[in-house]
Protein backbone atom coordinates (compact mmCIF):
# COMPACT_ATOMS: atom_id res chain seq x y z
CA UNK A 1 0.00 0.00 0.00
CA UNK A 2 1.14 3.18 -1.22
CA UNK A 3 1.30 6.41 0.94
CA UNK A 4 -1.53 7.72 -0.96
CA UNK A 5 -4.35 6.28 0.96
CA UNK A 6 -7.98 6.80 0.21
CA UNK A 7 -10.49 7.57 3.14
CA UNK A 8 -12.18 5.74 4.77
CA UNK A 9 -9.49 2.81 5.22
CA UNK A 10 -11.33 -0.52 5.93
CA UNK A 11 -10.42 -2.32 9.09
CA UNK A 12 -11.46 -5.32 11.18
CA UNK A 13 -11.07 -5.99 14.81
CA UNK A 14 -10.34 -8.98 16.57
CA UNK A 15 -10.07 -9.65 20.49
CA UNK A 16 -10.94 -12.28 22.76
CA UNK A 17 -11.82 -9.59 25.74
CA UNK A 18 -15.92 -8.61 24.21
CA UNK A 19 -15.34 -5.07 26.58
CA UNK A 20 -11.79 -4.38 24.49
CA UNK A 21 -13.82 -5.40 20.95
CA UNK A 22 -16.68 -3.08 22.03
CA UNK A 23 -14.31 0.18 23.05
CA UNK A 24 -12.25 -0.36 19.84
CA UNK A 25 -15.20 -0.48 17.56
CA UNK A 26 -16.44 2.94 19.27
CA UNK A 27 -12.83 4.36 18.82
CA UNK A 28 -12.82 3.63 15.29
CA UNK A 29 -16.41 4.20 14.33
CA UNK A 30 -16.47 7.90 16.11
CA UNK A 31 -12.96 8.54 13.60
CA UNK A 32 -14.31 9.40 9.98
CA UNK A 33 -11.09 7.99 8.73
CA UNK A 34 -12.14 4.23 9.50
CA UNK A 35 -14.61 2.17 8.45
CA UNK A 36 -15.11 -0.59 10.77
CA UNK A 37 -16.07 -3.51 8.43
CA UNK A 38 -16.42 -6.21 10.73
CA UNK A 39 -15.18 -7.56 14.30
CA UNK A 40 -14.27 -11.29 15.42
CA UNK A 41 -13.48 -12.52 18.82
CA UNK A 42 -11.93 -15.67 17.66
CA UNK A 43 -8.99 -16.24 15.03
CA UNK A 44 -11.08 -18.38 13.08
CA UNK A 45 -13.69 -15.34 13.16
CA UNK A 46 -11.26 -12.91 11.98
CA UNK A 47 -9.79 -15.25 8.84
CA UNK A 48 -12.74 -16.23 7.92
CA UNK A 49 -14.20 -12.33 7.42
CA UNK A 50 -10.81 -10.81 5.79
CA UNK A 51 -11.08 -13.78 3.22
CA UNK A 52 -14.50 -12.79 2.32
CA UNK A 53 -13.97 -8.81 2.54
CA UNK A 54 -11.34 -7.17 1.04
CA UNK A 55 -9.77 -4.90 3.80
CA UNK A 56 -6.88 -2.62 4.35
CA UNK A 57 -5.94 -2.90 8.12
CA UNK A 58 -6.54 -5.59 10.66
CA UNK A 59 -6.12 -5.11 14.52
CA UNK A 60 -5.68 -8.42 16.28
CA UNK A 61 -5.31 -9.56 19.76
CA UNK A 62 -2.00 -11.72 20.39
CA UNK A 63 -4.18 -14.11 22.29
CA UNK A 64 -6.61 -14.25 19.81
CA UNK A 65 -8.54 -18.45 20.72
CA UNK A 66 -7.77 -20.80 19.08
CA UNK A 67 -5.55 -20.21 16.57
CA UNK A 68 -3.40 -17.35 18.66
CA UNK A 69 -1.85 -14.79 16.48
CA UNK A 70 1.25 -15.69 15.60
CA UNK A 71 -0.57 -18.54 13.71
CA UNK A 72 -3.09 -16.24 12.35
CA UNK A 73 -0.23 -14.21 10.95
CA UNK A 74 1.66 -16.95 9.20
CA UNK A 75 -1.20 -18.35 7.91
CA UNK A 76 -2.58 -14.91 6.28
CA UNK A 77 1.26 -13.77 5.01
CA UNK A 78 0.71 -17.00 2.34
CA UNK A 79 -2.14 -14.53 1.18
CA UNK A 80 -0.96 -11.43 -1.16
CA UNK A 81 -4.57 -10.03 -0.50
CA UNK A 82 -4.70 -10.11 3.42
CA UNK A 83 -5.25 -6.74 4.93
CA UNK A 84 -1.90 -5.54 6.74
CA UNK A 85 -2.07 -6.58 10.84
CA UNK A 86 -1.06 -4.75 13.79
CA UNK A 87 -0.70 -6.72 16.84
CA UNK A 88 -2.39 -5.11 19.98
CA UNK A 89 -1.25 -6.54 23.09
CA UNK A 90 0.11 -6.45 26.17
CA UNK A 91 3.18 -4.43 27.19
CA UNK A 92 5.65 -7.34 27.04
CA UNK A 93 9.36 -6.59 26.22
CA UNK A 94 9.86 -9.33 23.63
CA UNK A 95 6.22 -9.05 21.53
CA UNK A 96 6.48 -6.45 19.57
CA UNK A 97 9.52 -8.42 17.96
CA UNK A 98 7.55 -11.69 18.36
CA UNK A 99 5.09 -9.92 16.06
CA UNK A 100 7.42 -8.94 13.94
CA UNK A 101 8.89 -11.91 13.24
CA UNK A 102 5.83 -13.61 12.72
CA UNK A 103 4.68 -10.95 10.17
CA UNK A 104 2.82 -7.85 11.28
CA UNK A 105 3.16 -4.43 10.39
CA UNK A 106 2.88 -2.69 13.40
CA UNK A 107 2.26 -3.09 16.98
CA UNK A 108 0.43 -0.93 19.47
CA UNK A 109 0.19 -1.60 23.30
CA UNK A 110 -2.34 -1.61 24.62
CA UNK A 111 -0.84 0.88 28.28
CA UNK A 112 -0.59 3.71 25.29
CA UNK A 113 -3.31 6.26 24.20
CA UNK A 114 -6.29 5.95 21.80
CA UNK A 115 -4.90 8.69 19.54
CA UNK A 116 -1.45 6.29 19.57
CA UNK A 117 -3.59 3.05 18.06
CA UNK A 118 -5.07 5.10 15.42
CA UNK A 119 -2.14 6.98 14.29
CA UNK A 120 -0.22 3.32 14.06
CA UNK A 121 -2.83 2.13 12.32
CA UNK A 122 -2.66 5.10 9.41
CA UNK A 123 1.01 4.96 9.38
CA UNK A 124 0.89 1.36 8.84
CA UNK A 125 -2.17 2.04 6.11
CA UNK A 126 0.83 4.68 3.83
CA UNK A 127 2.65 0.94 4.21
CA UNK A 128 5.22 1.46 7.06
CA UNK A 129 6.15 -0.84 9.51
CA UNK A 130 5.35 0.53 13.43
CA UNK A 131 6.97 -1.21 15.98
CA UNK A 132 8.03 0.65 19.62
CA UNK A 133 11.42 0.32 20.99
CA UNK A 134 12.72 -2.13 17.80
CA UNK A 135 14.84 -0.56 15.33
CA UNK A 136 12.99 -1.89 12.21
CA UNK A 137 15.97 -0.85 9.88
CA UNK A 138 18.25 -3.38 11.43
CA UNK A 139 15.29 -6.31 10.81
CA UNK A 140 14.41 -5.38 7.55
CA UNK A 141 18.39 -5.72 6.51
CA UNK A 142 17.93 -9.05 7.44
CA UNK A 143 16.76 -11.07 4.87
CA UNK A 144 16.03 -13.83 6.87
CA UNK A 145 13.35 -11.41 8.68
CA UNK A 146 11.09 -11.73 5.50
CA UNK A 147 10.95 -15.56 5.43
CA UNK A 148 7.85 -17.10 6.14
CA UNK A 149 7.38 -19.28 9.08
CA UNK A 150 7.71 -22.55 6.67
CA UNK A 151 10.68 -20.86 4.82
CA UNK A 152 12.65 -20.16 7.91
CA UNK A 153 12.31 -24.06 8.65
CA UNK A 154 12.86 -25.29 5.60
CA UNK A 155 16.39 -22.94 5.97
CA UNK A 156 17.38 -24.90 9.29
CA UNK A 157 16.71 -27.85 7.64
CA UNK A 158 18.39 -27.26 4.85
CA UNK A 159 21.60 -26.14 6.78
CA UNK A 160 21.73 -29.80 7.57
CA UNK A 161 22.47 -30.93 4.32
CA UNK A 162 19.51 -32.74 3.83
CA UNK A 163 18.52 -33.57 0.14
CA UNK A 164 15.25 -32.00 -1.57
CA UNK A 165 13.95 -36.09 -0.96
CA UNK A 166 14.90 -36.07 3.05
CA UNK A 167 13.37 -32.61 3.14
CA UNK A 168 10.20 -33.70 2.15
CA UNK A 169 10.50 -36.96 4.61
CA UNK A 170 11.28 -34.44 7.21
CA UNK A 171 8.69 -31.67 7.04
CA UNK A 172 5.93 -34.10 5.47
CA UNK A 173 5.56 -32.60 1.83
CA UNK A 174 6.16 -33.52 -1.42
CA UNK A 175 9.02 -33.21 -3.28
CA UNK A 176 7.42 -30.34 -5.65
CA UNK A 177 6.32 -28.14 -2.94
CA UNK A 178 10.04 -28.50 -1.31
CA UNK A 179 11.23 -26.96 -5.05
CA UNK A 180 8.86 -24.24 -4.75
CA UNK A 181 9.71 -23.49 -0.93
CA UNK A 182 13.49 -23.50 -1.94
CA UNK A 183 12.91 -21.69 -5.16
CA UNK A 184 11.09 -18.59 -3.22
CA UNK A 185 13.38 -19.40 -0.31
CA UNK A 186 16.60 -18.68 -2.90
CA UNK A 187 14.84 -15.47 -4.04
CA UNK A 188 14.20 -14.14 -1.24
CA UNK A 189 17.58 -14.06 0.21
CA UNK A 190 18.68 -12.99 -3.19
CA UNK A 191 21.29 -16.80 -3.68
CA UNK A 192 21.15 -19.31 -6.33
CA UNK A 193 21.59 -22.41 -5.42
CA UNK A 194 21.26 -24.41 -1.78
CA UNK A 195 25.09 -24.08 -1.15
CA UNK A 196 24.65 -20.13 -1.24
CA UNK A 197 21.82 -20.46 0.82
CA UNK A 198 23.17 -22.87 3.69
CA UNK A 199 26.19 -20.45 3.44
CA UNK A 200 24.04 -17.09 4.04
CA UNK A 201 21.91 -18.97 6.70
CA UNK A 202 25.52 -19.76 8.99
CA UNK A 203 27.04 -16.12 8.18
CA UNK A 204 23.51 -14.56 9.16
CA UNK A 205 23.18 -16.58 12.45
CA UNK A 206 26.78 -15.63 12.98
CA UNK A 207 26.81 -12.08 12.72
CA UNK A 208 23.50 -12.12 14.92
CA UNK A 209 25.53 -14.13 17.75
CA UNK A 210 28.40 -11.61 17.74
CA UNK A 211 25.65 -8.80 17.93
CA UNK A 212 24.29 -10.58 21.02
CA UNK A 213 27.62 -10.65 22.90
CA UNK A 214 28.76 -7.17 22.29
CA UNK A 215 25.25 -6.10 23.45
Amino acid sequence: MSSDISYPIDIVLADSNPLVLSAMSEIFERDARFSVVATAGTAEGFLSMVMRLPVGIGVIDWNLPALGGAKLIEVLRENPSSPRLIVYGDDSPDLPRLAMTAGAAGFAPRSSEVDSLLDICLEVAKGKMVFPFIDVRDLQADPIASLSRKERVMLEALSKGLTNRELSKELGISTNTVKFHLSNLYEKLSVKNRAQAIAFYYSSRLAREVGQSEG
